[in-house]
């Protein structure tokens, strides 16, 4: 028994160093695509609550120019991730408004 809650604690450390690393990969995307520091962290922390990491990845692999909040949701637009877009565009509009921190 004891190692089985040893083993769950560990799981569950990990999982966190994970989530954490992919916020930050997500956030330093948001930004390099042209998001504002604040909008960046904000959205990040949304997208990897509530998509998976593989997911992440497909957006991770988005290229080109995306100086825009605009033209970031369009180049999203075209993986074909319709949860991904929904996630981002939701996201996306809580933060710039300051409805979501």
């Amino acid at each position: 028994m004891r190692a089985l809650t040893l083993a769950v604690l560990t799981a569950l450390a990990l999982g966190g160093c994970v989530s954490k690393l992919a916020e930050g990969r997500v956030r330093s995307a948001l930004l390099d695509a042209g998001l504002s520091q604040s909008t960046s962290a904000c959205m990040a922390n949304r997208m990897t609550d509530k998509l998976s990491i593989n997911q992440l990845r497909k957006l991770e692999k988005l290229g080109g120019e995306k100086r825009s909040l605009p033209d970031y949701l369009a180049a999203v637009r075209r993986v074909g991730d319709a949860e991904a877009l929904a996630v981002i565009t939701t996201s996306a509009a809580l933060c710039t408004t300051g409805l979501a921190r």
